[in-house]
């Protein structure tokens, strides 16, 4: 997600709310070791003997014991330097484990400078993380495009090259204990934003490190360009947590959860909305609907929808209702037009032609945008599609997008709506 002229001060703004340090450079070299976060780590201190450390857009979690440290997760390349610093600043203690929650550019790649100042950890994850990797290199050109990156001093705009990848000594299916000065901490498996996640429970404290499994908003379960999500899993997840009763949750954006009473809240209702979109969704395919059908009766009880820590900042219920339809129906739409379509510019330059042309095209789209913008994008997009050479189609196009992005709550809807502008100003 570039910091340019794509971005205006609100999304920037919400950037900031979701993911904490980020920003500057960082946000367009997350795979660049030397690209820091905008801004010094901001260090808690949660529990006794056991710091949240936010490094970068992501959160570290530090477990200090008699006999040494566990570090979860790590951050992104560039947060390398200052999560050494701020560890140590914590605690002078050998680095004893690493456990990755997940493989995710920003959470699993800032151990080098630890390791260069000569740790020596045991690294752990669960075994996905090498196909997580693996997918990485295969789809780096892909990943730097739908995440705005830009190549680093090493010509990397995503990690691909071994060196890049941390590979963990120990990894597990399930579960796996590991005892550290007297303690048990208690490593899980989850599916959920991935299919290689895990959290860290230390009993003895009452403490989860959760990773991207709690982040303070609706969960990242239907990302519109990425692989698959596990909504169900991401659920059933949630609720062992709860079960559990922490009094404390190190997130793995934003900021920690406090209290066992608002943890078990938090994480009870968050596996009931993602199971109210799952038992939504199932039940239209099994009825034989369409996906438009499904997504469009889609509506969320007043009681999930108006959680203070589930709001649609980042991703939205009615992305995760397609990533169930895609993970159980497959990709095609149902429209028989739309399994074997004409191309996209030429549907809109027959549009254009039966309104009497793109000027037509774009009037109408204006006049709509008053009462629905969601219809009016379809005719600024066939406006633009059918002649992109227009000036009027050009500055319709985003415009009105603009507009339709300015009333989004979602992260990924107003970084996806800014996407017009940056097409006009490309031609």
């Amino acid at each position: 997600m570039p910091q340019d002229e794509r971005h205006s001060d609100a999304t920037l703004a919400l950037m900031v709310r979701n993911f904490g340090n980020i920003g500057g450079e960082q946000v367009r070299h997350v795979a660049a070791r030397e690209v820091p976060a905008p801004h010094p780590p901001l260090v808690v201190e949660v529990a006794p003997h056991t710091w949240m450390i936010q490094p970068g857009m992501a959160n570290v979690g530090l477990f200090e014991t008699e006999d040494g440290l566990l570090l979860v997760d790590a951050g992104s390349a560039g947060d390398g330097p200052a999560l050494r610093d701020a560890v140590r600043r914590c605690s002078d203690k050998p680095l004893r484990y690493v456990v990755f929650t997940h493989a995710h550019s920003d959470h699993a790649y800032g151990l080098w400078s630890l390791l260069d100042a000569g740790e020596r950890p045991t690294v752990v994850a669960h075994e996905n993380i090498l196909g997580h990797y693996a997918r990485y290199a295969k789809t780096a050109g892909l990943n730097a495009v739908i995440n705005g990156q830009l190549p680093g001093a090493n010509g990397r705009a995503w990690p691909s090259a071994p060196e890049d990848f941390v590979v963990p000594d120990v990894t597990f299916r399930d579960s796996i204990e590991l005892r550290l000065g007297g303690e048990r901490f208690v490593v899980r498996h989850a599916k959920g934003e991935t299919d290689d996640a895990a959290w860290v429970w230390a009993p003895g404290r009452r403490v989860l490190a959760a990773g991207d499994l709690v982040v303070g908003y609706l969960p990242n379960a239907g990302n519109p360009r990425k692989v698959q999500r596990y909504a169900e899993e991401w659920a059933d997840a949630a609720e062992q947590m709860a079960a559990l009763e922490p009094e404390c949750v190190i997130t793995g954006h934003g900021a920690v959860v406090h209290g066992a009473e608002a943890i078990r809240d938090e994480l009870l209702t968050m596996a009931a909305y993602l199971r109210h979109i799952v038992r939504h969704t199932l039940d239209g395919l099994n009825a034989g609907l369409l996906p438009e059908a499904i997504v469009e009766s889609l509506r969320i009880p007043a009681h999930l929808a108006g959680h203070p820590r589930l709001q649609p900042n980042y991703d939205r219920p009615e992305f995760i209702c397609r990533n169930v339809i895609r993970r159980y129906g497959g990709w095609w739409d149902g429209r028989p037009a739309n399994l074997l379509p004409a191309p996209a510019a030429a549907q809109a330059r027959e549009v254009a032609e039966l309104a009497g042309g793109v000027g037509a095209v774009v009037d109408r789209a204006y006049a709509v945008a008053g009462h629905d913008l969601r219809l009016a994008c379809h005719l600024a997009e066939w406006a633009f599609l059918a002649d992109p050479d227009d000036e009027s189609a050009r500055e319709c196009y985003a415009s009105v997008f603009e507009r339709r992005g300015g009333t989004e709550p979602s992260l990924m809807v107003k970084v996806a709506f800014s996407e017009p502008r940056r097409q006009v100003r490309a031609r």
